[in-house]
This record gives structure tokens, C-alpha cells and sequence, in this order.
């Protein structure tokens, strides 16, 4: 079956998130510069276009850069004056980033932090910044939970969350696991679950990168909602 989900993501790839230049050129100079092989995958990369040109997102922000391929996709939904913030521990991923970034005419819109994402994310919030409208949580699943209450916490009413690789072929379900990255995303659930100012749900996907899935969250002051 997973070569038919492959199939299947190159179908819908070629029909409705072909690639240019960019986009090509970012993915090779990822494995170009022996990075792991996770960025998103076009089709994943488009819908986080979608999400934020459907929110009218203004301010975006990133947890987890990598070599960029998805701050390209959502900085290009963004208007002239957006403005994407995407947070990176690795300085050579970082640079690799900002080059594709470059080569993509983004570099003035996004901002790429080079540090551990707690610590970028504590200097977001002391300087107080402007809320952000959509957030993408793709970095170390082990600190998940707490990327994603740092992340509420500069956000406002409205504002989406998304939360990638949470279902890890199924072994999300797992009580006994002992894997750092699995409890992580299972006390990230339990916030949820818990955390009257977010609304959430669960999509669990197939594809070019097997089994997992996604959390897609909203804030909201309305505590009363489903």
C-alpha cells in the first residue's frame, strides 16, 4: 500500500502542487547538505499555503526550520508587508535556509532565529511582539508540549495551530511507550484536551512519507465552544 500512497501524493502533486524552481532548489540543497530527509511534502506544503492565505494571515510563525522548504510555501501566502518568523537550532540548517530563502525573493519577509526554539520563543514573548496568526510546530516532538503553551501565549483569538508528525504509524497509542518523542506528543494531546482556550482535532494522513497525521488546533476566549 505505501507505494499506491505515493502513487497517489505524485498524482495529486503533479496536478495541484507542481514545483518550480524554488521549491526544487530547496529540496536539493537539503539533501545537498546532508540533512534529514522530513521536510514536508508538496501537498502538506500547499495546504499550509492554504491555511494561511485562508486565515488572511499576517504574521506567521515556524518552529522548526529545517532547509526552509516550508517557510517557502507559507511566507508566499503572506502579503508584502507579512512578516514569517521561523525558529532554528541548527546554524548550518539555518544557513542552508536562508540561502534557499534568498534564492526564493523571501528574505524580506522572514526572519530566521538561530537558537534552541524554548529560548527563541522566551525572547518573543519578553519583547512582546505582535500575536501571530498561524503557527507551525515542526520541530523536536519530545518538548511539543511546551513548544505548543509558548505558542499560545503569542497567539490571539482566532489564531491556528498546527501540529505536525503526531501519529508516528500508530504509535501515538502506545500508554507504554518510553520513546522521549512519543510521550512528548501525548502530553501535548492532554493539554489540548484540557486547555480551555484551544480547540482541536486530529487528521490522521497517508503518503509520500507513510503513516502519520497532524494536529490542527484554533485559540479561541469562547470556552463554551466544541
Amino acid at each position: 500500500m505505501e507505494r499506491v500512497w505515493e502513487e497517489v501524493d505524485d498524482y495529486f502533486t503533479a496536478h495541484l502542487a507542481p514545483a518550480d524552481d524554488a521549491l526544487s532548489d530547496a529540496l536539493a540543497a537539503t539533501v545537498a547538505a546532508n540533512m534529514p530527509p522530513i521536510s514536508v511534502t508538496p501537498t502538506q506544503g500547499k495546504l499550509l499555503h492554504l491555511l494561511a492565505r485562508m486565515l488572511g494571515a499576517r504574521r506567521i510563525l515556524e518552529i522548526g526550520t529545517l532547509g526552509g522548504y516550508s517557510t517557502i510555501w507559507m511566507a508566499r501566502a503572506l502579503p508584502p508587508e507579512g512578516r514569517l518568523v521561523t525558529l532554528e537550532i541548527d546554524p548550518a540548517y539555518a544557513a542552508v535556509a536562508q540561502r534557499n530563502l534568498a534564492r526564493a525573493g523571501l528574505s524580506d519577509r522572514v526572519e530566521v532565529l538561530v537558537a534552541p526554539a524554548a529560548e527563541s520563543l522566551r525572547t518573543l514573548a519578553d519583547a512582546r511582539v505582535e500575536p501571530f496568526d498561524l503557527v507551525f510546530i515542526d520541530a523536536d516532538k519530545a518538548s511539543g508540549d511546551r513548544y505548543l503553551l509558548a505558542s499560545l501565549a503569542l497567539s490571539h483569538d482566532g489564531t491556528v495551530i498546527v501540529v505536525d508528525n503526531v501519529v508516528r504509524k500508530g504509535a501515538v497509542v502506545d500508554a507504554a511507550t518510553t520513546d522521549a518523542d512519543l510521550l512528548g506528543i501525548r502530553r501535548l494531546t492532554e493539554l489540548l484536551a484540557r486547555e480551555p482556550r484551544l480547540t482541536a482535532t486530529a487528521v490522521q494522513t497517508v503518503g509520500a512519507k507513510g503513516y502519520d497525521g497532524f494536529i490542527l488546533a484554533r485559540v479561541t476566549t469562547d470556552a463554551g465552544s466544541p
